[in-house]
């Protein structure tokens, strides 16, 4: 693996939250003007060929973004209905992060075992989780939990009305739930409705 790969896949895991050149070099194991050069070769390589990516210097942060050129396509989705059913994977981080608040993307991709960008970003359109935070530690992730709006969707008047989870200590598969009379039933889903899987991170 090439020391280009390196920068890329840093910057393909920290996501639209960006990494800094200190955090890079740090990771790394670089130098600064070394990963500076790594840098611009891999903007360089971007926007020589057909990628639909390129990178954001914004500030002090590095991050990977999506062309320009690409919006009109890329907000179609980011434009769908908001008002249609939780999908599958949205119910699923909707899970880990109203249990596990606050919570990093990366530590739900972890629970998950799959990225969850597109589907955090879709849960923040929707009302139903914000940022509420940064960690203290390299990149400074942020953090997510839940709102007012996620508590009105689902008829609770506070996170103490949450079903307890006993003996879970991996919520990748927390999304039903066993009733005390015996039937299953999904933790979120309103009464009459399911969810329809339609996201695939």
């Amino acid at each position: 693996m090439d020391n280009i790969s390196q920068i890329e896949a840093l910057l393909f895991v920290a996501g639209d939250e960006g990494m800094t050149l200190a955090d890079l070099c740090q990771l790394t194991g670089f130098e600064k003007p070394a990963v500076q050069q790594l840098l611009e070769a891999l903007a360089q390589r971007y926007q020589d060929g057909p990628s639909a990516l390129m990178i954001r210097h914004s500030g002090a942060d590095y991050a990977l973004v999506t062309k320009p050129a690409l919006g009109k396509v890329v907000r179609r989705y980011f434009d769908q209905d908001l008002n249609q059913k939780i999908s599958t994977a949205q119910l699923e981080s909707l899970v880990i992060i109203a249990y596990r608040q606050p919570i990093s993307r990366t530590e739900i991709d972890q629970i998950r075992g799959v990225k969850s960008a597109g589907t955090i970003q879709k849960l923040v359109q929707q009302g139903l989780i914000e940022a509420v935070g940064r960690l203290d530690e390299i990149g400074r992730p942020i953090v997510y939990g839940t709102t007012p709006a996620f508590l009105d969707y689902f008829g609770l008047k506070d996170l103490a009305e949450l079903p307890e989870l006993p003996e879970i200590q991996d919520l990748q598969a927390a999304t039903d739930f066993q009733l005390e009379d015996g039937q299953e039933a999904n933790l979120f889903a309103r009464q009459g409705e399911t969810t329809t899987p339609k996201e695939g991170d």
